[in-house]
């Protein structure tokens, strides 16, 4: 018989949260994600981690130093422990470690008796000039407390005024994940307390949400499988940020920095329709294309260097995929009955017209699956089709160029070739190269009709950019310079050499050479 895991996993697009999974059965490691399972034959919620792993005779949950790591209890004589009984187990824990092997023997053994059903919640920032009920700019790395005012503060006696932007952007993101939009919502007060939370509550919508029961159309990478997915979305809705504490070094102290309080989010919480943990990103990843194709979010999910992931308040750092190297426990989070939810007394409804959400809805652009849909009746290969729709400006620059008349195959093995390669290379985006697709269209043009070679179709002809590698070259070999100065005139093929090994062969040889001579004989 087999069993489900089931998954409520909310996410944030930035950072993600992980939340409760239940089963009924043995506690073991699986590959997915970490789990909190529910036994119902003891009725204890159980949590594992994937790495590292201890089994532990007698305890289901071990903590040390802050970090937490699994332990397994057999459910055959298992009985309520009492807080002495756990507090002396946690003294002397009998900690066995598990070799790598057994570790996979036992993954394998859970996921033949166990069936991931996982569910995200996500929350999108919103790309808002000012925040959600105040006008205090939102600028991201800016001074601590330095775009707040007394409402972020909430200071007594101040009061909201809701950003027309952000309902602007619930309805878009509503409309482009096939929601049912309320033509009446309401916004509800969530109260619990936290350092970060001035107020003592949260602005945010409960019972009414803006928008319900849509759903989103994806394509699992062809290394994963391939494979057309359709995820459900329960709701949108609409609410506040709060802020954010800054911890010292030693943790005696904390500061709070409200910056983000006020800022506009739209949560999103999906179907239980995603099994595995490669559904679960691309849900995500697809889910990141969406708000950036519409223009609501960066949808920025790495900052400073690196992924942040919550588990139920407990944070890793890797990407949704590997969820399951560290966890660490921040605050325990309340229960529905705790936030103590009520209306909103100083916000009216949002009342929306069928007018606005038609006009809402002309303005989207052609959304990532419409796209990937178009680009396959071109006859482009699956590969091809996620590569170009993976990102707005090179699928906008992939069109513009088969506008112009480029062959369509061969615009995509250009920009996914030498022009992918480059923008690598520089780290730079498509929308910072000085190409622009016209040009690639005139140039696939010539080397379709043989007028030139595909190889020299490849070289940097580009004034400003070979003047700059000549300039590097000159300044890097001042020695070679004076000696070229000095009469020795044949070191000007050594300093062409040098500029082409830069350009890896690409410079094209006659803009090369007219540039170095006037450089090597430029007057001092």
């Amino acid at each position: 018989m087999r069993r489900t895991v089931t998954a409520v996993v909310p996410a944030l697009l930035g950072y993600f949260i992980l939340s409760g999974l239940n089963c009924c059965r043995h506690l073991c490691l699986v590959p997915i994600a970490s789990l909190k399972l529910f036994n119902s034959a003891t009725g204890v919620w159980n949590v594992i981690q994937a790495q590292p792993l201890f089994l532990n005779s007698s305890a289901l949950l071990r903590r040390k130093n802050g970090v937490l790591y699994c332990t397994m209890k057999s459910t055959s004589h298992s009985h309520t422990q009492t807080a002495t009984e756990e507090k002396q187990q946690q003294k002397s824990p009998q900690k066995i470690k598990v070799p790598p092997q057994k570790q996979m023997k036992e993954v394998s053994k859970i996921g033949a008796d166990y069936e991931a059903v996982i569910g995200i919640e996500t929350h999108v920032q919103l790309s808002t000039l000012t925040k959600a009920f105040c006008s205090c700019p939102y600028s991201y790395g800016a001074q601590p407390n330095t775009c707040i005012c007394p409402v972020c503060m909430g200071l007594p006696g101040a009061l909201p005024v809701l950003n027309s932007k952000v309902i602007e952007c619930a309805v878009k993101l509503a409309l482009a994940l096939n929601c049912r939009l309320s033509f009446s919502s309401k916004f509800d007060r969530k109260q619990y307390f936290y350092p970060d939370l001035p107020k003592g509550y949260q602005i945010s919508q409960f019972d009414i949400p803006i928008a319900t029961g849509g759903s989103i159309d994806l394509d699992l990478p062809l290394e994963f499988g391939g494979g057309h997915r359709r995820f459900g979305i329960t709701r949108i809705h609409m609410e506040e940020d709060a802020g954010k504490l800054m911890h010292s070094g030693n943790g005696s102290y904390s500061q709070v920095d409200l910056n983000r309080a006020g800022v506009p989010l739209l949560e999103i919480v999906s179907e239980p329709d995603m099994r595995t943990g490669i559904e679960a990103s691309e849900y995500a990843a697809e889910l990141q294309r969406v708000v950036r194709y519409l223009g609501v979010s960066n949808g920025n999910m790495q900052e400073e260097g690196k992924w942040m992931v919550f588990f139920e308040n407990t944070t890793a750092t890797d990407p949704i995929p590997f969820l399951v190297q560290k966890t660490v426990t921040m605050r325990k989070k309340e229960g529905l009955a705790d936030y103590r939810y009520f209306p909103e007394p100083d916000l009216p409804e949002v009342v929306l017209t069928k007018a606005y959400m038609d006009s809402v809805g002309k303005s989207l652009p052609e959304l990532p699956e419409a796209k990937r849909r178009r680009y396959e009746e071109m006859g482009l290969s699956m590969q091809d089709v996620l590569f170009l729709a993976n990102d707005i400006a090179v699928a906008d620059f992939f069109d513009a160029t088969i506008q112009k008349g480029a062959d369509v195959k061969l615009a995509a093995n250009w920009i996914m070739g030498d022009i992918a390669a480059y923008l690598k290379n520089e780290k730079l985006s498509i929308i910072d190269i000085k190409l622009v697709p016209h040009e690639l269209a005139e140039l696939i043009a010539s080397i379709k009709s043989g007028t030139i070679s595909g190889k020299i179709g490849k070289e940097i002809t580009d004034l400003g950019d070979i003047e700059k590698m000549v300039d590097k070259v000159i300044a890097e070999n001042p020695k070679q310079l004076e000696q070229y100065r000095s009469g020795k005139t044949k070191l000007q093929g050594y300093f062409a050499g040098q500029v082409m090994k830069a350009s890896k062969g690409k410079a094209n040889p006659g803009i090369l050479n007219k540039v170095l001579v006037e450089k090597l004989n430029a007057k001092v």
